[in-house]
């Protein structure tokens, strides 16, 4: 193929736009050629960023589908349970995929996107960013030349943020498992598949434990209205309240210039927007007043077939949003963080090494570089014609990381119970 791989965005909202805005970056060898959104000011703003032809903007993914092939590749970004929906018939018009994970809450949806692959042979590749970040691919070198020997266990936490659960998990699109998907698929299939691609070995069963511990109607405070705005009287003590979240927070409000979870509320991203979209809209409820069910906390034990464990925590309740991570071998430990990007090597009886991630990477922004990352990957193997690697996060790839979530969902429904990994890949 040649330069610039042309793109069409198939749901603008924040993680289509991210793809799309890559075009800055990569000004040569990529060009956004369509949009569609349900939004009609996604799609205006859309095509005012990238002069887009009126022509090839539309009010659907399903609107764009019907027309002939527009672009090299489809960003399928639009919501879990439509991406095989919208990737199918994108394959059957010749689009290459660029796939938002995750695939599908529903095995049944990634069995029939497996063989609509093979049927059509397209490259489709899904959005596990973490392999594409120098972070993790430091790691997985040092594991894969023996520093410490055979990985014992790993234990791993995903820090979500009490502000982020509120935003994505309470009032958000991920809410409620019955629209998307549960939380462990959702949010944690990057760790599924970041820490089994580290290991590199294959899970024989699956435990997992948790609930929605504080976010529901019997835990909130006396005073607490529907919405924030509506004369709540709980307003001023709650770390959750809307308004603090949205506009005044030093961390994440719009006045003190942190705009990317106000940018979801509205398209404008004004005070004025904000505040407006806050008094009725799905931001401004009360976070014990909502239709949430998803977890927001849930701890998940992998065996691996060798013996060898993982100790997976994910937790809405942490001041900061990043991954830990802690390997442990016969011959030493590796311990590191996203949020210091530093990475502590203890061989046994030498002295520590610590690697800094700040000073080898050129890109930290967007999960650690990896937005960036996974989109220069992709256009380099478009553009050279060649095949993916290991690390290169296909359908076959990222369905073991669907399969540890989905079985780890079935465990935690069941109290706990253990989930034997070859027989939930089998099932029909």
């Amino acid at each position: 193929m040649k330069a610039p791989i042309t793109f069409a965005i198939a749901g603008f909202g924040d993680r289509g736009s991210t793809y799309a805005s890559m075009q800055k970056l990569f000004p040569d060898k990529m060009k956004v050629a369509a949009v569609a959104d349900l939004d009609p000011k996604k799609v205006e703003k859309a095509q005012k960023l990238y002069g887009i032809p009126e022509e090839n903007c539309f009010s659907s993914a399903e609107e764009m589908l019907k027309r002939e092939r527009l672009a090299d590749v489809m960003v399928v970004s639009t919501m879990d349970r439509q991406h095989v929906g919208h990737a199918i018939p994108a394959m059957e018009k010749g689009y290459h995929i660029l796939l938002e994970k995750p695939i599908s809450p529903e095995l049944s949806k990634c069995r029939e996107i497996l063989k609509a692959e093979e049927k059509y042979q397209r490259k489709i590749i899904v959005c596990h960013v973490l392999r594409y970040t120098v972070f993790y691919d430091t790691l997985k070198d040092l594991i894969s030349q023996g520093r410490i020997g055979d990985v014992v266990s790993i234990c791993a936490n995903e820090n979500v943020g009490y502000w982020h659960q509120a935003h994505s998990f309470v009032r958000g699109n991920w809410r409620n498992s019955r629209e998307t998907s549960p939380m462990i698929l959702q949010k944690s299939c990057h760790d599924m598949d970041i820490l089994t691609w580290l290991m590199g070995k294959k899970c024989k069963s699956v435990s997992s434990v948790g609930g929605t511990q504080l976010f529901r109607k019997e835990m909130a405070p006396v005073g607490a209205a529907p919405y924030c705005l509506g004369g709540c009287k709980a307003k001023d003590s709650c770390v959750f309240d809307a308004e603090k979240i949205y506009v005044t927070s030093p961390k994440t409000g719009l006045k003190s210039g942190n705009s990317w979870i106000s940018s979801i509320l509205s398209v404008e991203n004004t005070l004025e927007s904000t505040y407006e979209a806050l008094k009725t809209g799905p931001y401004g409820r009360c976070v014990y007043h909502c239709d949430n069910d998803v977890v927001d906390h849930q701890q998940t034990n992998l065996l691996m077939e060798d013996g060898s464990t993982i100790s997976f925590t994910m937790c809405a309740f942490t001041e900061n949003c990043y991954r830990y991570f802690k390997a442990m071998g016969t011959k030493g430990e590796i311990e590191a963080d996203m949020r210091s990007n530093l990475i502590h090597i203890r061989e046994f009886g030498k002295e520590e090494e610590v690697i800094d991630v700040r000073t080898i990477a050129s890109d930290l922004k967007g999960h650690g570089g990896g937005d960036s990352g996974i989109v220069a990957d992709f256009l380099d193997m478009l553009l050279s014609d060649r095949e993916e690697t290991e690390r290169t996060t296909t359908l076959v790839n990222s369905m073991e990381s669907h399969f540890i979530a989905l079985a780890a969902e079935e465990s935690r429904l069941k109290g706990g119970a253990p989930v034997e990994l070859a027989e939930f890949r089998n099932r029909s």
